[in-house]
């Protein structure tokens, strides 16, 4: 079995499918408003928090793009279909949840959403008293790819970074997990791992359960 003390997750595309839902919400906007190559844009703006997807948004459409009345509209509509439980959780996430436990394993989250926005889908989903903290993108001044978040999430469960595996979907999660010195695991959602995440990663899997077998090894 691999040696260390803990497992960092992200949320949005690891324990939920939630990038996914996000940008149907996205991409029903663009089609309302007429918003053209917004799901190039939506994927860039993937494990940031939202200052940062905001920056990006007007960085593509100019500063005139009327985006808080976006995202506010495309929040709504993303609330409406997937509050109270209705989120689809990646396969796997108990099981791996159960087996971290069961080894005495810190367990930590390091989510770039807002923290009730967290706090909600996680007891939604009846998994929030597995995590020993929960740290979140409006807890930190950096997102994601700073190391800043993934910095305090080991820092809160007393754990040195480099014995702590870090679990991601999207590109700016492991160009933050490894630059806090973590070790990254990528497991793709929206985007396939391409040779820089190759390169940061320690391991790619296809999915939870594989990364299960890989601690085991």
């Amino acid at each position: 079995m691999k040696k260390f003390d803990a497992v960092v997750f992200d949320m949005d595309g690891v324990i939920f499918d939630s990038e996914r839902a996000t940008m149907d919400c996205w991409m029903e906007m663009a089609d309302k408003y007429n918003i053209e190559n917004l799901e190039e844009i939506f994927l860039a703006c993937t494990g940031t928090n939202n200052q940062r997807t905001r920056e990006i948004v007007l960085e593509a459409y100019g500063e005139d793009f009327p985006y808080d009345t976006f995202a506010k509209e495309a929040s709504v509509m993303f609330h409406e279909k997937y509050d109270g439980g209705k989120l689809p959780m990646k396969s796997g996430v108990c099981a791996l949840l159960d087996y971290l436990k069961s080894k005495g394993k810190k367990i930590a989250l390091a989510s770039s959403t807002r923290k009730q926005t967290v706090v909600n889908e996680l007891r939604d989903a009846g998994i929030i008293d597995y995590f020993d903290e929960i740290i979140t993108g409006d807890m930190v001044t950096h997102s994601k790819p700073h190391p800043e978040i993934f910095l305090l999430a080991c820092e809160k469960i007393g754990v040195d970074p480099e014995n702590a595996y870090a679990i991601e979907d999207s590109y700016n999660g492991i160009r933050s997990a490894g630059a806090g010195g973590l070790r990254p695991i990528m497991v793709p959602d929206l985007l396939p791992a391409n040779d820089e995440m190759k390169e940061i990663a320690e391991t790619i899997k296809g999915n939870l359960e594989e990364v299960i077998k890989y601690f085991d090894e």
